[in-house]
């Protein structure tokens, strides 16, 4: 790693920190960061993931308070639920072969896109014909949850959208328990990608350093930008991110 190197892992960190601040889809900052350094795809995803967790951990911390039952299911059971949905998703990823992973990409980047950009009307319409039960809302976490742990790349983001289309809540309260089960999600799959020695901590560490500084950067500008200025940013940077993935396996 070079002063250059280092340079430009730390200001990634610093911009998905702040993404993940702002709404989630850090990893779209990260990964293309950590891959343009020359890292295999899979290794890029979990160096991602453990630079990224401090950060989701505070802000989890940070709304303890605000926590409460999503759909009437218990939180605790979806923190449970995504934490072992976690580890099945991580150790997937160990056993995905690089190439395979750097076919998959695009396509679940492409469907964190379709999630942010559709959800809200996606929810609208659903709950104007059924009524969603609590038993559809755990196998859509215990999915989430293995999303998380294998890629993770705008669960955040997804969570909320699927927590509105499925329980109707509104984004705002659904910070506390997003940023808990990004938490979870992260943990369980930084547990498993430590132990498989699947992390370079080279590039790990200055971009933890500027996800840590960039989440609290975030949240001081987060309180002054509208709601439709940040969900503008996420789409535009998600759908650069997807093309870029799309044209590098495919073309």
């Amino acid at each position: 790693m070079t002063l250059t190197t280092i340079g430009l892992s730390a200001g990634a960190g610093i911009l998905g920190g702040a993404m993940n601040a702002l709404a989630g889809g850090g990893t779209f900052a990260t990964l293309p960061a950590l891959i343009a350094l020359g890292l295999p795809a899979n290794t890029a995803n979990a160096t991602s993931n453990v630079a990224l967790l401090p950060g989701a951990a505070t802000s989890s911390w940070a709304f303890r308070k605000e926590l409460q039952p999503v759909g009437g299911v218990d939180v605790r059971l979806l923190g449970a639920i995504t934490f072992v949905g976690g580890l099945a998703g991580s150790a997937l990823l160990v056993v995905t072969p690089t190439r395979a992973f750097d076919l998959i990409i695009p396509w679940l980047l492409l469907f964190a896109f379709v999630v942010i950009a559709f959800g809200k009307q996606a929810a609208d319409a659903l709950h104007s014909r059924v009524a969603i039960g609590p038993r559809t809302l755990i196998a859509a976490q215990t999915l989430l949850g293995v999303y998380g742990g294998y890629f993770g790349g705008g669960v955040g983001l997804m969570t909320t959208a699927i927590y509105g289309l499925l329980a109707g809540v509104s984004p705002r309260a659904l910070f506390a328990p997003r940023t808990l089960m990004l938490a979870l999600a992260n943990a369980a799959a930084a547990i498993v990608f430590i132990a498989a020695g699947l992390v370079a901590w080279a590039a790990a560490v200055p971009m933890l350093v500027g996800a840590i500084f960039g989440g609290w950067i975030g949240a001081i500008v987060g309180k002054r930008l509208s709601p439709g200025l940040v969900r503008g940013w996420t789409l535009l940077v998600t759908a650069a991110t997807t093309i870029v993935f799309f044209a590098r396996a495919y073309f």
